[in-house]
């Protein structure tokens, strides 16, 4: 695999696409997913720049939450902005991790995505319930560094 846009096929990322607003369908949280080949840095650091990259900090309720993969280190992130670290246990994203991976360590790169956001959604429901006028803040596109 030589390049990111190898990591995942066009059809791939329309499925990640779909479980996102699947995910969001019951939460107000915001979920992306960025994938890109390797992190200079410590994944962690380069995970909380992307996410100021991509605006993902200024949503209304602080409440976004980026999937970061860098591909050719093996690494993954989930980093969720203020609001939600303000209010869920300090183990919260745990449940998130082990889905993503379980199926990482199966080379199910996209199932691991898949499973991640979901599973984030999921856990964002108890916290972040969806409200009537709620609207989608962020690009549900998955994206590339």
């Amino acid at each position: 695999m030589s390049k990111v846009e190898d990591f995942l096929t066009a059809a791939e990322e329309q499925e990640i696409v779909l479980a996102i607003i699947e995910a969001e369908k019951n939460t107000s949280g915001e979920i992306r997913v960025h994938i890109e080949a390797h992190s200079k840095i410590e994944p962690f650091k380069r995970a909380q720049e992307v996410f100021h990259f991509l605006k993902m900090d200024n949503t209304k309720e602080e409440n976004g939450v980026l999937i970061y993969v860098a591909v050719h280190d093996k690494k993954f992130v989930i980093y969720g902005d203020r609001g939600i670290n303000n209010v869920v246990p300090k183990n919260f994203w745990n449940t998130t991790k082990d889905a993503i991976e379980q199926q990482f360590k199966q080379n199910n790169f996209k199932q691991g995505i898949i499973d991640g956001v979901l599973k984030a959604g999921k856990e964002l429901e108890n916290h972040f319930p969806w409200q009537h006028n709620d609207t989608n803040e962020l690009s549900n596109e998955v994206s590339k560094g």
